[in-house]
């Protein structure tokens, strides 16, 4: 790794950091929390900047792809999430199977290859409501890569139906499920934790059954949500349990740290939006701390294009999907468009300086 000049860099511990990156050393916990909190944000991104390179070079990943939010109605009503209601709310729904293959069908006609199907924790649903949303979507297109359902969602189906969670995640697999998305993490500290998702599984347990998932051949992403209540202390716990896991299973593809939008939600937002400058520090420090997760993603829909832009040339090397229809993220707030395209995904990463490559959430190029 050439292209970091250590002399360059002001923060004496960064420079260590810096040092140890070079020498293909692991950074410690008391190092990550160190770039969470350095004054020197350029002599980070320098440093995260040169790891990216070295991973990925010029290229940017970004995906085409639909959202499944096949129902709000959530037994949770975690006090962060503005997207879920009880059963009987005005803008209670649950979508048919008719609705989500017209949703797919417009979807694969504008040429999405994946779906992400994510929802909330109906009481009314059975199981097999589950199986035909995997079925019905594969109906449409036969190689549709689905990532399909949180840990939180499993943990509640095994709940409802009495069939271990690593039963069910074989059984999925089976039916068409290739991945798991990376939704319920939140943040892992067990204060903080109860603050914003009181209702929600442990974080223990999250870990375990992705842990199950990656000994079932599924592959998954891991999230970190911030600009709530977390502490920095809280972060460095979060990514140490995801780096600890990861070193045992190695089945994380990437990490997608997630800034919380407020609106219309129980517990306000640290900023409104996060500044460009806190998701940096994140960004990069997770990109030089998590040295066994291949991929970093940062969502365009999340964090606005021109943060986004920005965060590729420190620390991303995936901005996200076009995610046709998203519904969670917009319902707290997020002011981007609730879809992409891929002509303008593509000229987003041609503007920062990269070069895009389309794939899927298990990184083979489309």
């Amino acid at each position: 790794m050439t292209a970091l000049n250590i002399q360059s860099i002001s923060d004496p511990a960064l420079q260590e950091i810096g040092a140890a990156v070079l020498a293909g050393r692991r950074v410690s916990d008391q190092q990550l929390m160190s770039m969470l909190t350095t004054p020197d944000v350029n002599g980070l991104g320098a440093i995260s900047s040169a790891v990216r390179k070295e991973r990925h070079g010029a290229r940017c990943f970004y995906g085409h792809s639909l959202n499944v939010n096949y129902t709000n109605i959530c037994e949770l009503r975690c006090p962060i999430c503005a997207f879920s209601c009880d059963d009987g709310a005005a803008a209670a729904y649950v979508l048919t199977m008719d609705q989500v293959r017209e949703k797919v069908t417009r979807a694969c006609e504008a040429g999405a290859d994946q779906a992400h199907i994510v929802g909330g924790l109906n009481p009314v649903l059975p199981l097999d409501y589950y199986r035909q949303l995997v079925t019905t979507v594969k109906s449409v297109r036969a190689d549709m890569y689905i990532v399909g359902f949180t840990a939180t969602e499993y943990d509640y189906m095994e709940k409802r139906s009495g069939i271990p969670v690593h039963q069910l995640l074989a059984e999925f697999r089976d039916l068409g499920v290739d991945a798991l998305p990376g939704g319920g993490a939140e943040i892992f500290a067990s204060e903080t934790r109860s603050r914003i998702a009181p209702k929600k599984i442990t974080a223990d347990r999250w870990l375990d059954i992705m842990r199950l998932a990656h000994r079932a051949g599924l592959k998954s992403n891991a999230t970190i949500l911030y600009n709530h209540v977390e502490t920095h202390d809280d972060i460095v716990d979060h990514l140490r349990r995801l780096r600890a896991l990861q070193d045992e299973t190695g089945g994380f593809q990437a990490l997608v740290p997630l800034p919380y939008h407020g609106d219309r939600t129980d517990i306000p937002a640290r900023r409104s939006r996060p500044s460009g400058v806190d998701s940096l520090r994140l960004f990069a420090a997770a990109r030089v701390y998590l040295d066994n997760v291949p991929h970093l993603k940062g969502l365009w829909m999340y964090l606005g294009i021109k943060v986004a832009q920005v965060l590729a040339t420190v620390a991303v090397d995936d901005v996200g999907a076009t995610y046709l229809n998203e519904k969670i993220v917009h319902a707290a707030g997020a002011s981007t468009p609730d879809s992409g395209s891929e002509r303008g995904l593509r000229a987003m990463i041609e503007q920062a300086g990269f070069t895009p490559v389309r794939t899927t959430a298990g990184y083979t190029a489309t």
